[in-house]
């Protein structure tokens, strides 16, 4: 033991000391290194297996998530279903047209107005991309606003933050309609001219009503975050938060909502009837100008 303790101070010394026990030590952890992996095979393997059966454990719970989520699911597809078919079948009763998806092209934001006091912006589609004036321009959210101005490369959108900007919704519990307005802030909106006694309430959605014909009917726009009732006042003060994402969205979608059907036109039979009450009306002047 004696003589292994020496040897073994002999080989720290030198190879503390001297560069030419590097060679050596490099062939001794070849040698060594077949031991080290048998001894090292065990602990392997233990981890190995705990890995295993946790991963196991892990899949069985996930199976059994995914179970339960399908039957889930395959509740609410039943139910949608249903409702589908009910659906079709009250709209049968009412004579009512089929509603079909809006298109829409998505886009991104160039740039904000500078302006503190105009919630303007620009984004990087135009005529080119068949964008047009009053276009609705909507986030992932709900409603953003409608396009103001179009150049070939790029458009000009006025947010309905805007104090100056202003559209017709309606209460999605009970459709009452108002006109919403801005108020020169992102985060509120105000609704004009609400009755004291109105059905409206904190919480309430206000969706576009599709009255005017801009702004496509069933679109979420805003959120009643106040309703003040002032005694002796006609009208409640009722605020809304928009449910957009006005400060942080960077990507939009810009709709193609059908045209509204035209009032049966300029060269149809109402042209007819305006030039027969316009003879009619001539006849009546000249029958008054000949008794004077």
């Amino acid at each position: 033991m004696l003589l292994c303790v020496l040897l073994a101070v002999a080989l720290m010394f030198a190879d503390l000391r001297f560069t030419r026990m590097e060679p050596v030590r490099a062939q001794l952890s070849t040698a060594v290194a077949p031991i080290q992996w048998l001894v090292s095979q065990p602990s392997d393997a233990l981890n190995w297996a705990s890995l295993a059966f946790s991963d196991q454990r892990e899949l069985l719970d996930e199976n059994r998530q995914l179970r339960e989520q399908i039957l889930t699911l395959s509740h609410r597809a039943q139910r949608t279903a249903s409702l589908t078919a009910e659906n079709v079948r009250l709209r049968e009763l009412l004579d009512a047209t089929r509603e079909h998806d809006i298109p829409f092209i998505t886009t991104e934001l160039l740039s904000l107005d500078p302006d503190p006091f105009s919630h303007r912006m620009v984004i990087d589609r135009g005529r080119r991309d068949g964008v047009f004036v009053g276009q609705p321009v909507m986030d992932a959210a709900g409603l953003v606003g409608q396009v103001t101005s179009v150049s070939a490369y790029a458009s000009r959108v006025l947010m309905l933050s805007d104090a100056s900007h202003s559209l017709p919704v309606q209460v999605n519990r009970n459709g009452l309609r108002f006109i919403l307005q801005g108020t020169g802030q992102y985060d509120a909106l105000s609704v004009l001219h609400v009755p004291d006694t109105a059905d409206i309430r904190e919480g309430d959605l206000l969706m576009t009503s599709g009255l005017a014909g801009r702004f496509p009917p069933g679109y979420p726009v805003a959120r009643v975050s106040s309703v003040v009732h002032d005694p002796g006042e006609p009208f409640a003060r009722v605020e809304a938060r928009p449910v957009a994402q006005l400060q942080r969205a960077r990507h939009f979608l810009l709709l193609f909502p059908p045209e509204p059907p035209k009032a049966p036109g300029r060269g149809g039979w109402t042209v007819e009837l305006e030039s027969a009450a316009i003879d009619a009306a001539l006849e009546m002047i000249g029958s008054i100008e000949e008794e004077t």
